[in-house]
């Protein structure tokens, strides 16, 4: 199969293909979960279980080979294989395309995959020690308490947060020592903390940055164990910057919240909250989710307000390719619509999912739903298609074709179909 970063292998031509009758699949088995799709829209999955009272994964209508006692978090990885969590008589491994791996577990949770594919990276507990296994082979040492398992874009790396020291749950002092640190690939950090929280590796996994609490009071962003020199009264998720390999994070100052950047604030403005904040691709620009005023949401690019606000939520804030244009998901009043450069498409839904740019920034595509119906809208615009479930669209490499993946809409009509559209006829 093709890999996501090499999408222009998929099949590209114009046209509707039906790949999967999947009320065919509701009368073979005693029950069907929650269907998932490729990437490259070739194909349909779902943990079934079967008429012997085992589970196993229904691929485009044909069962995997072993059965299972139960399986469960079904995805596709970027290069196109089905992969889950798979139990047999108590014990837990991961199954990649049907095949389980040899090494089992108590316990495994948290797929995770890299970028173009590459190895499949777990949690597990491994002999009553917690671990993070790729592919099948675990860290070479474990720990008593794990969580936040992250992973490099290539899936090369894996971090994790670990107690560093035992102590009993109601020792205070000890707690206030710090008991907490940082494993990456398995080593930890050579400083503790009271508390490490949500990470970040930079692009080629080589550097790891993370929230820390130095103290009870004091809060900061620790670089590959390094705390910076200045503390904050709280700090949420650092990024590197693509560009130059600086770090950033949301911080709590005097006045609100802003952005630093190595340990110094860098953004004038100053917010009542600033939240999950992102690097254009080539690291010219930063936007962050921020609240202007309490119960209010925007988004700020470079510290820019946008001029629009929302009462409910923004999420899913997303660059385009070239760095120049912000899209989002938001909700206002109840409802949801795509706000892109700070101004909002004229229609709202149910539901909306995150924005996808075209290849050349020039155009916006999105997953909606409404009354329980599912659309596909390109540049505010709904396309004459309505499903029972849909994916999100995908856009070819030159950015001329449009991938839409979908599920029928009717109880008589429930094939799965992957549909390409050139973007001068689409059907609106």
């Amino acid at each position: 199969m093709a890999t996501s970063g090499d999408m222009s292998h998929w099949d590209w031509n114009i046209g509707k293909k039906v790949i999967a009758d999947l009320h065919q699949w509701r009368k073979s088995f005693e029950w069907l979960e929650e269907p998932y799709v490729s990437p490259d829209g070739e194909t349909i999955a779902a943990v079934v279980r079967t008429k012997d009272g085992m589970f196993s994964v229904c691929v485009n209508g044909d069962l995997w080979e072993t059965r299972s006692d139960k399986i469960w978090s079904l995805r596709f990885s970027p290069d196109n294989r089905p992969a889950a969590f798979v139990s047999n008589q108590g014990l837990w491994t991961i199954a990649v395309g049907g095949r389980p791996w040899l090494n089992t577990y108590e316990f495994v949770w948290d797929l995770h995959f890299g970028e173009g594919g590459g190895p499949v990276i777990v949690a597990a507990v491994n002999k009553g020690r917690y671990v993070a296994v790729s592919d099948g082979v675990p860290w070479s040492q474990g720990y008593s308490f794990m969580t936040g398992l992250v992973v490099s874009d290539d899936g090369g790396h894996s971090a994790a947060v670990v107690q560093s020291a035992a102590f009993n749950p109601g020792d205070i002092f000890a707690f206030q020592k710090g008991c907490y640190t940082v494993a990456v690939d398995g080593r930890p950090w050579d400083r503790s903390f009271v508390n490490v929280w949500e990470m970040s590796f930079n692009p080629d996994g080589t550097r790891l940055a993370a929230e820390v609490r130095t103290t009870l009071y004091d809060y900061t962003i620790a670089v590959d164990g390094r705390p910076w020199d200045r503390s904050f009264s709280s700090v949420w998720q650092p990024k590197f910057n693509p560009a130059d390999g600086s770090v950033t994070a949301p911080v709590k100052v005097k006045g609100g919240w802003t952005l630093a950047r190595d340990g110094e604030v860098f953004w004038d403005q100053r917010f009542c909250q600033l939240l999950h904040h992102y690097h254009s691709p080539d690291g010219s620009a930063v936007a962050a989710i921020v609240a202007p005023e309490f119960a209010r949401w925007s988004v700020a690019v470079n510290g820019l307000l946008w001029p629009k606000t929302f009462n409910h939520l923004i999420t899913d804030l997303t660059f385009s390719p070239d760095g120049k244009h912000v899209a989002c998901a938001a909700r206002k009043d109840g409802r949801w619509t795509i706000a892109v450069d700070g101004l909002c498409w004229d229609l709202a839904f149910d539901m909306a999912w995150t924005p996808v740019f075209s290849p050349d920034s020039c155009h916006v595509a999105a997953k909606v739903e409404k009354a329980g119906r599912f659309f596909i809208l390109v540049d505010g615009r709904p396309l004459k298609l309505e499903f029972a479930g849909a994916w999100n669209p995908v856009f070819s490499p030159d950015g001329c074709k449009l991938m839409i993946r979908g599920i029928g809409g009717s109880e008589k009509e429930l094939s799965y179909c992957r549909y390409v559209f050139d973007m001068s006829g689409l059907p609106v």
